[in-house]
């Protein structure tokens, strides 16, 4: 069985020396060669043809993320894992999106490193089990989110009609003419309005009522 064969992308010698005493022991995985900088990754890349890449994040001249994306775009079968200190969401989402196949954080297990590469070369996804957490819990909070009934709905018809003449640059005293109402009632439409839909400006009424189709940009 032909081993794995990897690339390790960081920019610290000592991180590099560690991870070649790590993976050197493990027969089911060779170490193709090792780049510093976001170019060297790149190159050797396409030279050496790594099927799994283990990539930090932050490197002296190109982030992680963009070369992962470059990667992605130019070898689509070549699987990135990240090996960071970085576990905010921004980078975790970010990494993801741009095609990495397995999140690590450097203060892993040895084991959670190994068990990442060989997951990435089978073609499965490796997730730091914090980090799973996280996308879990990101997930389910979008979901909850999109399971709400829209505000718009909330409004009433004559709030919609407030709304839409508000966003296109009417008055009280103009949209009050326009609906046969009085001005005060139009002021108390646009508290409601402001209040239910949590904007504190025109210009939010505006982008507000363009970003729901209540008017056309």
């Amino acid at each position: 069985m032909e081993p794995i064969r990897i690339l390790l992308v960081d920019d610290h010698e000592v991180v590099r020396t560690g991870l070649r005493m790590l993976i050197q022991d493990e027969a089911d995985i060779l170490i193709l060669g090792e780049a510093s900088t976001g170019e060297e990754a790149i190159a050797l890349t396409r030279e050496l043809q790594p099927e799994v890449v283990v990539m930090d994040l932050t490197l002296p001249d190109i982030s992680g993320i963009d070369i992962t994306r470059t990667l992605k775009n130019e070898t689509p079968q070549v699987a990135v894992v990240a090996l960071t200190i970085h576990e905010d969401q921004q980078y975790f989402f970010e990494m993801l999106k741009a095609g990495a196949t397995g999140y690590v954080p450097k203060r892993a297990a040895p084991e959670d490193l190994i068990s990442a590469i060989r997951a990435a070369h089978s073609g499965e996804v490796y997730l730091y089990p914090s980090l799973a957490r996280t996308l879990v819990e990101d997930f389910i909070h979008r979901a909850s989110q999109e399971a709400r009934p829209s505000v718009l709905e909330n409004l009433t018809h004559r709030e919609k009609e407030v709304l839409g003449y508000l966003a296109e640059g009417l008055t009280n005293e103009e949209i009050a003419n326009k609906l046969l109402i009085s001005k005060h009632t139009v002021a108390r439409h646009r508290e409601n309005l402001m209040r239910k839909l949590n904007l504190h400006s025109r210009s939010d009424l505006v982008r507000y009522a363009v970003r729901k189709g209540v008017i056309q940009p």
